[in-house]
């Protein structure tokens, strides 16, 4: 976990952009000892975002199956794809 002041955001932005591509992790800034913010890359931020959609659709996808709708082997979705 990378932990820096809110002030060395202003006196080290350079720097912590530079960490913050490199690693892809967040990082976390105080102010007064206390957590205030979180900085990351924005392609790390994108990655995260996407894998959070995939995630959602997993879980929808896992509740309509213990809900008993109707389910499709990936031969069958092939299948009815192949005609289109």
């Amino acid at each position: 976990m990378i932990i820096k002041s809110s002030t060395s955001l202003r006196n080290e932005y350079t720097e912590i952009s530079r960490i913050a591509k490199e690693s892809g992790e967040p990082i976390y800034l105080t102010k007064n000892g206390e957590g205030d913010l979180v900085v990351m890359a924005i392609a790390a931020f994108e990655k995260k975002k996407r894998l959070l959609e995939l995630k959602e659709k997993i879980l929808e996808a896992e509740e309509q199956r213990l809900s008993g709708l109707p389910t499709y082997t990936h031969e069958e979705v092939v299948k009815r794809f192949a005609h289109v």
